[in-house]
């Protein structure tokens, strides 16, 4: 598939954009685009666009592309390098690189049926319930999320939650020609606010919930409820044909309000056109609950992921099949064996007591996995905590303090550190547990133990039948970043690992006591 670069000249605002070095750009054709230099072909068009340290315009000389994107200081780059090929220069690249991207692949979202899920927390949940339950009803899914990019079952990999703009209209065309026909993705703050899903044609937009995350990017609450709105709103470039929004909080009422005729979820007895009312739950924390759909009908879903929090993104899953046009029955046949990695997942090596790992790096988060937790036993609650380093700060107090609200036990350790010093984030992690533990009468044992692995391992040891315990914040990863370098590390690694060498020991000292 291709286009001519006087096509793409025609998408752009008239008045604030130019084409450089080109008399006929009828004959340039175009036919991929990105933002990596290094890997785009003869026929592509390189977007260069400001970076941290570099401008994208200083790599143009090591691409073959045919064509250049960029902003004014990335042409006065190009123009004392002395390129000659044909330059289109816009005011904001990333402003335009959404609808451009996809006039390149052809526009793809518009021959499937997309589904985009925004939230703070819930969104991989909700997305993996999504594709299962499409699955079951007879389509050929596209999954974009967190954990990675699935087409029609086969694993692809990507790098960002919502990837940049031409990777993703890249993604939607190989979509399309593999036989999809419906695609479902996260969609975060920052792709919404870095039009990173310009050009998308969303049929339906689902919010999960909103809680504190991002304020390194978003400097207040109120500027991150209001980038997610832009999903929703009817006068945004980028809003969905259709809503559905989970109104369990009072930023799902606000966001129900602003958007054009919403469909509504409830799980906590809030009037909603959808309610699911408080599920039965097994001791393995599978859950049957009833949900009331618009027509009145009631069906029973059957959901083996524990949590009430599980259950709303079950719901709102269910509310976004129907508004998708999906018969709900059909849908929620899926949901009956659905396994969301890293999510609540729990790693079973034979011990007595519950072992779970989470992706909890949210106070909203850890404070919801915790109680779930607390009510699936009669024992004690232990969970591993840190915080990851270039992020909002301003969480990690809380952090501490949801933790030592509701366990017994507290161990902080090193997360994801990044570029920071990993002791001043323990720190602070630290500060809001003991803080929090001088509030509850019954206050928790905090330890800070800086290596993850032996916090696990101190974790593991310290249970006892009946209890359970959670290493939170890591999920699905498979690395701890650490001063740029990224090393393996698997949280469900190393709970297998010490729940081997705690449940060896045992063994042993069993048989030793029965000679």
């Amino acid at each position: 598939m291709a286009t001519t670069l006087a096509e793409l000249f025609e998408l752009l605002p008239a008045a604030s954009s130019r084409l450089l070095n080109c008399d006929d750009p009828t004959a340039v054709q175009i036919t991929e685009i990105g933002l990596d230099s290094s890997v785009l072909p003869q026929g592509a068009i390189f977007a260069a666009v400001p970076g941290t340290r570099t401008h994208g315009a200083s790599f143009a000389m090591t691409t073959g592309a045919a064509a250049i994107l960029t902003d004014a200081a990335g042409l006065e780059i190009l123009q004392t390098a002395g390129e000659d090929r044909p330059v289109l220069v816009v005011e904001d690249v990333r402003e335009v690189l959404g609808r451009v991207s996809a006039e390149v692949y052809g526009n793809p979202s518009r021959e499937l049926i997309l589904i985009g899920v925004t939230g703070t927390s819930g969104k991989t949940t909700t997305s993996y319930l999504m594709e299962a339950g499409l699955m079951a009803a007879g389509h050929e899914v596209g999954l974009i999320g967190t954990t990675g990019t699935r087409i029609a079952g086969k694993k692809v990999r990507t790098k960002l939650t919502t990837p940049e703009a031409p990777t993703l209209q890249a993604l939607f065309r190989r979509m399309v020609e593999a036989g999809v026909s419906h695609v479902v993705m996260e969609v975060s703050s920052h792709a919404l606010s870095l039009g990173r899903v310009s050009g998308s044609d969303f049929d339906v937009a689902a919010f999960t919930n909103l809680s504190q995350d991002h304020l390194d990017f978003h400097p207040t609450m109120e500027d991150y409820f209001e980038a997610k709105a832009l999903f929703f709103r009817a006068d945004s470039p980028v809003a969905a044909h259709r809503t559905v929004i989970c109104v369990d909080d009072q930023w799902g009422e606000r966001m129900a309000q602003l958007a054009v005729a919403p469909l509504t979820v409830a799980t906590r007895g809030r009037p909603a056109d959808i309610s699911a009312a408080a599920p039965e739950i097994a001791p393995s924390g599978a859950q049957n609950f009833q949900a009331t759909l618009p027509s009145g009908k009631e069906i029973q879903v059957s959901l083996p992921l524990p949590g009430e929090f599980n259950v709303a993104n079950a719901t709102l899953a269910l509310g976004a099949a129907i508004a998708a046009g999906v018969d709900a029955e059909d849908f929620i046949r899926g949901l009956r064996n659905v396994a969301v990695p890293g999510r609540m997942e729990r790693i079973d090596e034979g011990q007595d007591f519950i072992a779970v790992v989470d992706y909890a790096h949210k106070p909203a988060a850890v404070a919801a996995v915790l109680d779930t937790l607390r009510g699936q036993v009669k024992g004690r609650v232990g969970v591993v905590v840190g915080a990851g380093g270039n992020r909002d700060s301003s969480k990690r107090p809380i952090m501490g303090a949801e933790s030592a609200r509701r366990a017994d036990l507290v161990i902080i350790t090193d997360d994801n550190p990044r570029d920071e010093e990993p002791a001043p984030i323990r720190a602070a992690v630290v500060s809001g547990a003991q803080e929090a533990a001088g509030e509850v009468a019954d206050p928790p044992e905090i330890r800070e133990i800086a290596d993850r692995a032996r916090a696990i391992d101190e974790l593991i040891s310290w249970a006892r039948p009946g209890d359970a315990v959670i290493v939170a914040g890591k999920g699905h990863e498979v690395g701890q970043l650490i001063k740029g370098v990224n090393h393996h590390f698997d949280d469900r690694e190393e709970v297998r690992r010490a729940l081997g060498e705690i449940l060896g020991d045992r063994n042993t000292s069993d048989t030793k006591e029965q000679a």
